[in-house]
């Protein structure tokens, strides 16, 4: 039986976040998620999503990215709530010389399991209970990034004035003990920065004293006014 997914969008564009900013890709955004956020901007209403068969998918982002191998940014919603439809679209997708850049949440390790050979890059976030008032298992954590371990991997860290010193304190222990990337980016507010420069910078020098694989970096894209 063919699997399929609901896909909210498929649109190529310049990615806005993390160490790839300013790199043209082919995002697929799934429709489906098991968080709620506060700060969540993404319209997944799977009302308005279109059902792709893994077939149908490649041959749409390879529409949209005709000239050479794309890097297909799967994001949501969490694209890992679709495992059983990427275990069939990721072979079709290796075949073909794409990338696989993986964008989730970071709370479904059993689930990036199945999958992760597949993976070329994944971000992965590291969810604070000041910014998303929600409160992740550190053990979750653990878990998924130690499945990521063979890959090239970051995690993204959204954070507004709440952010706690405790927080700062998990992030750094679990990124020394794991050896991952730190993306910062301060959480948007209407496209504008929820936090001013100047706190920013204090937030990332209190990182960079503890542990110096720290980047930070805010959604380009609300500046650049694209997707």
């Amino acid at each position: 039986m063919t699997k399929t997914a609901k896909i909210r969008e498929i649109f190529k564009s310049i990615q806005g976040e993390g160490p790839y900013v300013g790199t043209s890709q082919i995002f697929v955004r799934f429709c489906t998620c098991n968080l709620k956020c506060k700060y969540c901007d993404t319209d997944f209403d799977s009302s308005k999503s279109q059902t792709y068969t893994p077939q149908e998918l490649l041959k749409e982002v390879e529409r949209l990215n005709p000239e050479h191998p794309a890097i297909i940014s799967l994001t949501g919603g969490e694209p890992l709530m679709s495992t059983e439809f990427l275990k069939d679209f990721f072979p079709l997708a290796k075949k073909r010389n794409h990338t696989i850049y993986l964008e989730t949440n970071g709370t479904l390790p059993e689930k990036l399991l199945e999958v992760v050979n597949w993976v070329d890059i994944i971000s992965a976030d590291i969810k604070l209970k000041s910014a998303t008032g929600m409160d992740i298992d550190r053990h979750i954590l653990e878990k998924f990034f130690e499945i990521s371990a063979n890959k090239e991997v970051f995690a993204k860290i959204v954070f507004d004035k709440n952010i706690t010193e405790e927080e700062i304190k998990t992030a750094v222990e679990l990124a020394k003990r794991l050896d991952f990337e730190i993306v910062l980016q301060p959480m948007m507010i209407e496209d504008k920065m929820s936090v001013s420069v100047e706190f920013c910078e204090e937030i990332f020098d209190r990182i960079y004293s503890k542990y110096p694989k720290v980047r930070l970096i805010p959604q380009v894209h609300k500046f650049l006014n694209v997707r």
